[in-house]
């Protein structure tokens, strides 16, 4: 049984190392490096510039491996290692691909890796992928060779797990937010759109669903088993039988033992409501979680409510929330925010960073209270993640 949650905190790493934002976008990656301050940026890149990148990693294990999930146009689908913090790119040698069908079996095929998350910090050469359509990928050599996880792929409810519906995400259905317990290699949850949210004890061998409590406001019974949506599910390092998610419907939280979700987002207000596609929780804070409120109405692609961008901020567990919109446009702002491209570093105050789909990259260096943009005309940006590197 997962243990009891305790409140833990730690302390800011110190300033010698630099905050450095790694940016997946539509044509290609680019690793915006920050001075001590987090004032001014230095772009680099771009890297694999016309090729599709969802997703960008550092190995937190040895600090200077990235990963990124690709999807070119001579070799499709793939994954790049660099082990020199991206001066230099090999491909996997073998990237995430579905098994070959059996005799009367459709075959499956991968059409982008979506989603790349480091393994246990006990396991260093262990990495997970999502890809689009939703499929769960291991590698043990540290991103080179890949190899589905049969525990889930081909667990014999799949097939009802992910529906019929495969047209109803944009870019794709996908596997994503592949969460590692850091007490425990072998307890991991995953977020799939659609399907849900999943959990495994034994290293994906089996697996069962963790969606009570969540509406399904686009299906007949609200509440099933499964066929939820979730966009982002987040698990705190220093808590985590917290967890967190961002929905299609609505803004969550679990904390375990419990199985069963909450709904904290109806605690936003109700002109903005609770639906967006990001998720960041505060690196020492259980309690703090900032979201990016999308219009949820029939307006699709989703845009930012009324083209007044914000974000908005918990510190209490998602009973009050509180509107961050200094610095960001009030008119004419129509913001859209994918689930990956939010992020915060690990500095004291936080710093918070956000990419939007017309290419601009949004700082805040004091948890959200001023925000200023820091790159303009990149590519639709996907996804950001920031780390700390040394020099």
């Amino acid at each position: 049984m997962p243990r009891a949650t305790k409140r833990v905190t730690s302390r800011a790493p110190k300033a010698k190392n630099h905050v450095v934002l790694l940016v997946g976008t539509k044509k290609g990656a680019w690793l915006l490096h920050g001075d001590a301050a987090r004032r001014s940026w230095r772009v680099e890149g771009p890297h694999f510039l016309g090729n599709i990148v969802h997703h960008v990693m550092l190995d937190p294990r040895d600090k200077r491996t990235l990963l990124l999930a690709a999807k070119t146009g001579h070799l499709g689908p793939t994954v790049f290692r660099s082990q020199d913090l991206g001066k230099t790119w090999k491909e996997a040698s073998k990237p995430p691909a579905f098994r070959k069908a059996n005799d009367g079996e459709k075959q499956r095929a991968v059409d982008h890796v979506f989603w790349l998350t480091p393994g246990h910090a006990s396991e260093p050469g262990v990495w997970y992928a999502g890809s689009s359509p939703q499929g769960l990928f291991r590698s043990g050599d540290g991103g080179d060779t890949w190899a589905p996880v049969a525990g889930f792929n081909d667990h014999p409810m799949y097939v009802k797990w992910i529906g019929d519906d495969q047209d109803g995400t944009p870019d794709g259905p996908k596997l994503h937010s592949i969460l590692v317990d850091p007490r425990d290699a072998a307890h991991l949850y995953v977020g799939m759109s659609g399907g849900g949210v999943f959990e495994t004890h034994d290293t994906g061998a089996s697996w069962a669903p963790l969606n009570a409590g969540c509406r399904v406001d686009f299906a007949p019974d609200p509440y099933p088993e499964f066929g939820q949506d979730p966009h982002c599910v987040r698990l705190h390092p220093l808590a985590p039988d917290v967890l967190y998610q961002q929905n299609h419907c609505g803004i969550y939280r679990l904390e375990r033992p419990s199985d069963r979700w909450e709904r904290v987002g109806e605690k936003m207000p109700k002109s903005v409501g609770d639906i967006g596609f990001p998720m960041v929780l505060h690196p020492r804070d259980p309690k703090t979680v900032w979201v990016f409120p999308m219009d949820g109405s029939t307006v699709w692609p989703r845009v930012s409510v009324g083209g007044k961008a914000a974000a908005y901020v918990t510190r209490n567990s998602g009973k009050t929330w509180k509107r961050l919109d200094s610095g960001l446009p009030q008119s004419q702002a129509w913001f859209t925010v994918l689930r990956q491209a939010m992020t915060a570093d690990a500095r004291d105050p936080v710093g918070l960073y956000f990419g939007t789909t017309t290419g601009s990259i949004w700082g805040s260096s004091d948890e959200g209270a001023r925000w200023k943009r820091i790159a303009e005309d990149l590519p639709h940006v996907y996804a950001i993640e920031a780390v700390e590197i040394s020099g």
